[in-house]
């Protein structure tokens, strides 16, 4: 039987290098295997069955496609992207949802996905009695997913001529000037996960020094450096006396929002006066700053807590907390003045870097769109004046400033679709639009009736699996989604 001409020639080679993904990542399902055969937590049974389907079906989809396979080109990349993370969810999910007890499928779906996308939105509670491996699986999924977009970011999307990346191309200086690291990807792809594990050994050693016994303190640094923020606590950050873990924590939330091609930068010169040379990371680090002096300032004024020490405290970790995306909380700031959560949801929208592991608009795409938007006001007032866009001593080109302003457009389309949907399923107001904005920017906690004092444990089937779908499009840059939607995408 002859096979249709676009699954040959476009899906089935793409499954062929999916199934060597999917293998792949089943070897990662062995780590807690063993934990749950070492600690005989009972959850066991459960990842062996998940490590065998996963290695089965990658190797039967690898088998029965290996004849297909070809050189991919860059269009296959998207589809490629997007079917590994769903799949990969797909499999994480297993065993989540063998080994908690009574769970729904589309909660552990949920759950899987939340991690694998570094949202770390959770529906569980009694986090404390779940079993050691399964809290470690919760947790080594958020560190997986982040190395995961960090070397899609630096080595794949510039492939795809995708805005971002080319955005990071024309900014970027000296060896970073066309998007790559090394010559090579695979080069590429070695350099970011040294400088990622390097930071996790760092940020477990700090963190087991600060308080932390060095189980939670590598849980922990599994969703700290992937800006993930699931914790093996229900309490969070305040299940902790000492208060020199969160200090620790958002220390290194700061490092993880940078791009991490000027770690690679500046690890490489020996100094640290590159971070300083990198307009987005700059404007991370201030932004990061001016949005904890202003969240101090608001809670002083409304007396939130009770001496300024705990409000500096308070405000400085829980800001770090939400505008990295992180999503972590050791106290309800659900409950801070209205004015500050939505201020620090905002933020979020936008202030992490390109090439970092945090979710939203990204830093460098925000920059371009002020300077945009100076520069039409100078024209207003001089309509002659011809004026490049420059991010840096780079000249942005209009085909990237277009790219954009597409990018923001369907971002805006996206919140205001998800909020939508959200208040036609019963949220109110405020939970509908924050939880549209967590989910695409992969924060995790919203505002409202889902707030950090809270789990999404209540929501509905239907508005979990849209959850998914925002975690997932929002992770993916959207038009690396999206595009799969269209018609000429699947034309030859």
């Amino acid at each position: 039987m002859r096979l249709p001409p676009v699954l040959n020639l476009m899906i089935l080679p793409v499954l062929n290098v999916l199934g060597l993904v999917i293998m792949g990542f089943s070897v990662a399902m062995l780590i807690p295997t063993l934990l749950a055969v070492w600690r005989q937590d009972g959850a066991g049974p459960g990842f062996i069955v998940g490590f065998l389907t996963t290695l089965l079906s990658g190797l039967v989809i690898w088998f029965c496609t290996k004849s297909f396979k070809r050189e991919l080109i860059p269009r296959d990349g998207f589809l490629l992207v997007t079917l590994a993370w769903v799949s990969l969810a797909f499999f994480s999910t297993i065993p989540l949802y063998m080994t908690i007890p009574n769970i729904a499928f589309s909660h552990a779906f949920f759950e899987a996905v939340s991690g694998i996308t570094t949202s770390c939105a959770t529906v569980l509670s009694g986090l404390d009695s779940l079993p050691y491996s399964v809290n470690f699986w919760r947790c080594f999924l958020s560190w997986l997913g982040g190395v995961g977009i960090l070397v899609m970011a630096v080595a794949v999307l510039p492939l795809l001529g995708i805005g971002g990346a080319q955005i990071f191309r024309a900014e970027s200086t000296g060896p970073l000037k066309e998007g790559r690291l090394t010559p090579r990807i695979a080069d590429t792809a070695k350099a970011i996960f040294n400088i990622y594990f390097a930071l996790s050994e760092a940020c477990a050693v700090g963190s087991h020094f600060a308080g932390m016994d060095w189980h939670d303190a590598i849980r922990h640094t599994f969703t700290t450096v992937s800006l993930g923020g699931f914790s093996s606590h229900d309490a969070g950050f305040a299940y902790w006396d000492t208060r020199a873990v969160d200090y620790v924590c958002i220390t290194f939330l700061i490092i993880g929002g940078i791009n991490f091609s000027i770690h690679f930068a500046a690890w490489k010169s020996l100094n640290l006066r590159t971070y300083f040379k990198d307009t987005e990371g700059v404007a991370w680090m201030l932004t990061a700053l001016c949005a904890s002096l202003v969240a101090i300032v608001f809670l002083l004024v409304w007396n939130s807590y009770d001496n300024v020490e705990d409000t500096i405290y308070y405000a400085l970790t829980n800001t770090i907390f939400v505008i990295s995306t992180s999503g972590f909380s050791n106290t309800n700031y659900g409950e801070w003045p209205l004015i500050v959560q939505i201020l620090i949801l905002l933020i979020s929208c936008f202030a992490t870097c390109a090439g970092s592991t945090g979710g939203g608009i990204k830093m460098i795409r925000m920059i371009a769109m002020v300077k945009q938007g100076v520069l039409e006001f100078r024209r207003l007032v001089h309509p002659q004046l011809v004026i490049p866009l420059k991010i840096g001593n780079k000249v942005i080109s209009s085909q990237v400033v277009f790219a954009v302003i597409g990018f923001f457009m369907l971002y805006i389309l996206l919140a205001g679709f998800g909020t939508m949907m959200f208040l036609f399923t019963g949220l109110d107001g405020l939970t509908a639009f924050s939880t549209s904005l967590a989910m695409l920017n992969n924060l995790g906690p919203a505002l409202g009736s889902l707030g950090p004092a809270n789990t999404f444990g209540a929501l509905s089937d239907f508005q979990l699996y849209f959850c998914t779908f925002l975690m997932i499009v929002g992770r993916l840059e959207m038009f690396t989604v999206l595009v799969l939607f269209t018609v000429g995408f699947w034309k030859s």
